[in-house]
């Protein structure tokens, strides 16, 4: 199967779990629960990600969003902040296409897995002064 920008159209269900390597071992992960909605708009489709968040330590859980601009780009799909500023690429048509974005201190490495498509992974790995932790998103098509 060929994937391109247009196959990411639609509301995905989101399962992210987040691993901190700063927070004191045994205090569990963060988890978010929410939807990913992939949306066209004249530069390709706007990612807006929203859902609940739930943090080692804190009682309740709190809304979290997110929003990107992704935009085909001969055979690799580029996706953008919202703001417009650069993020990374990729090849969707690889099954486990890899990514990096310095963004100074701080290092993000995205690994996709489409293996299993049309269930499909992104593992972000993240490292800085501040920084470090691995968050793992599952998206699934919703019904």
């Amino acid at each position: 199967m060929t994937r391109q920008l247009s196959d990411f159209i639609g509301l995905w269900t989101i399962s992210r779990h987040i691993d901190d390597r700063r927070v004191a071992s045994g205090m569990g992960a963060a988890r978010l629960v929410g939807t990913c909605d992939f949306t066209v708009c004249a530069e390709g489709l706007m990612q807006d990600e929203q859902g609940l968040l739930s943090m080692p330590g804190v009682d309740t859980p709190f809304e979290a969003a997110r929003r990107y601009m992704w935009r085909a780009d001969a055979a690799l799909i580029s996706v953008f902040f919202d703001d417009g500023r650069y993020f990374h690429s990729f090849d969707p048509n690889q099954a486990h296409p890899e990514a990096d974005h310095d963004c100074t201190p701080d290092r993000y490495e995205v690994r996709y897995d489409f293996s299993e498509w049309p269930i499909w992974r992104a593992r972000w790995r993240v490292t800085g002064p501040r920084k470090d932790y691995v968050s793992v998103t599952t998206y699934r098509k919703s019904a």
